[in-house]
């Protein structure tokens, strides 16, 4: 299925205009909606190749900048030391319900979209993982898709570093798929630990995938890359949008 990029525009929120960029198939018609969560680099190219891929699936992707308080429209941080430490330092000023402000702006957004059916998920990593589990905690949106969610297990998200993402589990309706990577210094065994055992605990609907892979394995840039484990992991994730969310309600092939 070909795509275009439809959209680049500011949403409003709280906290000033949210650029935020929308992928959609080029096909006529109406798809479900995701929000996609970048790294802490922001919209970067191999995050836009990530929405690229996702919309050629039959989906609506809307992808904000996470640090749009902070950063002129449109910065994108470089996947160097200077990017990471300007990256982690924003996290960590940022304010939780800010957070949680963007992301109902963005489902708001796609649920009225004209291409949009109105059946919302998300997915992020990194950063962007832990942000699409708590996305998950509005009613909206019926599946996520968590890769190598930091920062759950310390609940250090935000300013003051004391979220409460592990306690607000059980508001978490839909389906999670949580994706890990053995190797990932950030999210250790015992991390990842406390997380499952307060997933069972709120009796929450969700699959659980520990691969030989190391922090930011899917970044189609960079030593760390597994293609391999990559594919494997969008064909899990795409399974599970496709489930929970269901197609398009179009049949219209695209001319040349």
């Amino acid at each position: 299925m070909t795509l275009h990029e439809t959209e680049t525009l500011a949403l409003p929120t709280p906290t000033g205009p949210m650029r935020t960029h929308v992928f959609r198939p080029a096909a006529p018609g109406r798809y479900p909606g995701l929000l996609l969560y970048s790294e802490i680099f922001q919209v970067t190219a191999p995050i836009r190749r990530t929405a690229a891929l996702l919309a050629g699936h039959g989906f609506v992707v809307a992808v904000p900048e996470i640090y749009h308080e902070f950063e002129p429209a449109g910065t994108v941080l470089a996947y160097d030391q200077a990017g990471a430490d300007r990256g982690n330092a924003l996290k960590t000023t940022k304010e939780l319900a800010a957070y949680d402000a963007d992301a109902r702006a963005v489902l708001a957004f796609l649920a009225a979209h004209a291409a949009c059916t109105g059946r919302l998920g998300a997915i992020g990593i990194c950063i962007g993982g832990h942000l699409a589990f708590r996305a998950a905690m509005n009613p909206a949106v019926l599946a996520a898709t968590c890769f190598y969610a930091t920062d759950i297990h310390k609940r250090s998200l935000a300013r003051g570093m004391n979220d409460d993402s592990l306690d607000r589990i059980p508001e978490i309706k839909g389906e999670l798929l949580m994706i890990w990577g053995r190797q990932d210094p950030h999210v250790p065994l015992e991390g990842r630990r406390i997380i499952q055992a307060a997933l069972d605990a709120a009796g929450t609907h969700y699959t659980w995938h520990e691969f030989n892979g190391a922090h930011a394995f899917l970044r189609d840039e960079g030593h760390r890359y597994d293609p391999e484990l990559a594919l494997t992991c969008y064909g899990l994730a795409i399974d599970l949008f496709r489930r929970k969310l269901g197609g398009g309600d179009q049949g219209v092939a695209v001319s040349p």
